[in-house]
């Protein structure tokens, strides 16, 4: 068996309920890959272990969870600028084809630097038929297993509404007649058969060793309300309850996904999973913008997640998610990064204050983000939405070994006030240039910014290399093909905010 103390001049051990567990010169114990126990330095000098890293200068804390992760090379990398969601869609069309593998390990060498040691990837673009998402899946966990990032894995179900919020083939009757014809082809391209995705969900849970494996789970994606019928959404329901999965939903996103929500179901979204049987403590529900006070309340008494992300909701203009309310009727929140962060990389760190000052609200009440409790979503919060549970976003006895060391001198210098909590310090100050060493299940695979388990820099030369290759002929057609369609689907959402309130966005704070 081999064994690791882990030194801390502050151990922060998590975070529960908005408030942190510290302690100062402290330790941590793992044996093969599990913590066995974890308190004062002196304490738990009496064991004898294979190797010490981190010492009285560092900080010890969990390692982060990126609970809503999509692709590596950023969209805006390849040529889709910051668009409203709706219009997005048809931009990405226009995306080169990227291998999985190496796109994979681009954005785990991020995650890793930030200190993130599980993401929850959410894989679903151009995908079909099954068995092609079965081999590119495989190419995806293979790049997490090889750089050593666990992973709760995804393939989102889509099977209907694939360009806009209306059945794919009465959208091709809009168009031109020839560019109809293309884009039918194209989209019929996309469609899996329910029985499929159903089978590919299994095939993936064995392949992980029915996520009993070490670093590995699948879980269940249905894509949204818009592009999952309801037959489809009772059918995930069902397996997610005969395979004890978790279910992680895209939910009323942007404005344009509410009023399609009421136009179909003539009640919101969630009220509608309501009906379908889907709330509980299983489902995780993505950004959840437009979520009304009495879905929140609903959320909160059925045990059901969010997942916020709150750089792509700014980034495209989706709205901001109502977290204080969230937080006040006590619905477990984790945070996400989806495609990039607001720097378009994948820094948990400045994920962290972003949302702990874009919720401030005005006034000298209570009721704003913390940083513990801002922390708790980054952490345990986020780990509650992944397959891996409570054994990941904490430091305790039984839990894994996942945890992140960065110097304490890299925040408190010159100077912090003795009175600041180490945890604040933290949240406030610390940046991903200062993570210093990533311990995964036990295994230092970042030590001192160098990767030991994938050479970065001839993956990323590699990556470079392929894409410097002139476009394909189908990436060429999709990218005329998405030059033609857009100002189609732009024109199909005329008229559909009408109906909401023209007040200014940043109402709260344009009243005077």
């Amino acid at each position: 068996m081999s064994s690791t103390l882990i030194r801390g001049r502050y151990v922060v051990t998590g975070a529960a309920s908005g408030v942190a567990t510290v302690i100062e010169d402290g330790a941590v114990l793992e044996r093969d890959g599990t913590i066995v126990e974890v308190g004062s330095a002196a304490a738990l000098a009496r064991h004898a272990v294979d190797r010490t890293i981190g010492s009285s200068a560092d900080v010890v804390l969990p390692g982060f969870v990126n609970s809503h992760h999509h692709v590596g090379l950023t969209p805006f990398q390849l040529g889709s600028p910051d668009l409203p969601l709706e219009l997005w869609f048809a931009s990405r069309m226009a995306a080169r084809d990227v291998d999985p593998y190496l796109d994979t390990l681009y954005s785990a060498f991020d995650m890793l630097e930030s200190g993130i040691t599980t993401v929850q990837h959410l894989h679903g673009w151009r995908g079909a038929p099954a068995a092609r998402v079965f081999a590119v899946a495989e190419r995806i966990l293979q790049a997490y297993a090889d750089v050593g990032l666990r992973v709760s894995y995804s393939y989102a179900l889509r099977d209907q509404n694939r360009l806009v919020y209306e059945a794919d083939e009465d959208f091709c009757r809009r168009l031109p007649p020839a560019l109809g014809a293309e884009v039918r082809e194209y989209l019929a391209a996309q469609s899996i058969p329910l029985a499929d995705h159903l089978g590919l969900f299994v095939d993936l849970w064995e392949r992980v060793g029915r996520n009993a494996g070490p670093l590995a789970r699948v879980q269940l994606a249905p894509g949204n309300l818009h592009w999952c019928s309801d037959e489809a959404l009772g059918a995930l329901r069902d397996y997610a309850a005969k395979y004890d999965v978790g279910l992680h939903m895209h939910l009323v996103e942007t404005p344009y996904q509410r009023i399609y929500a009421e136009r179909r179901t003539g009640t919101t979204a969630l009220r509608h999973l309501e009906r379908l049987g889907l709330l509980g403590p299983r489902l995780t529900l993505g950004h959840g913008v437009w979520l009304t006070e009495d879905d929140i309340a609903l959320a909160a008494d059925t045990g059901t997640m969010v997942c916020h992300n709150a750089s792509s909701n700014l980034r495209l203009r989706s709205g901001v998610a109502p977290l204080n309310r969230f937080a006040a009727r006590g619905v477990r929140v984790g945070l996400g990064l989806d495609e990039a962060g607001i720097n378009d990389d994948r820094d948990m760190w400045q994920e962290m204050r972003l949302v702990l000052r874009l919720h401030r609200e005005p006034g000298m009440h209570e009721g704003v983000p913390t940083p513990a409790g801002v922390f708790e979503m980054a952490t345990a919060g986020g780990a509650a939405t992944t397959g891996f549970g409570a054994t990941i976003g904490r430091l305790a006895p039984g839990a894994a070994a996942d945890l992140v060391l960065l110097p304490w001198a890299s925040v408190a210098e010159p100077y912090l006030d003795p009175a600041t909590a180490p945890l604040d310090a933290l949240v406030h100050r610390a940046r991903a240039v200062h993570v210093e060493t990533v311990m995964v299940a036990g295994e230092v695979v970042l030590d001192r910014g160098r990767f030991t388990r994938v050479d970065r820099a001839a993956a990323m030369a590699e990556l470079a290399a392929r894409l410097r290759a002139p476009l394909s002929p189908a990436e060429e057609r999709r990218r005329r093909l998405a030059r033609e369609v857009f100002p189609h689907v732009r024109r199909f959402y005329d008229g559909w905010l009408d109906a909401l309130p023209r007040d200014p966005f940043y109402a709260p704070s344009s009243r005077r």
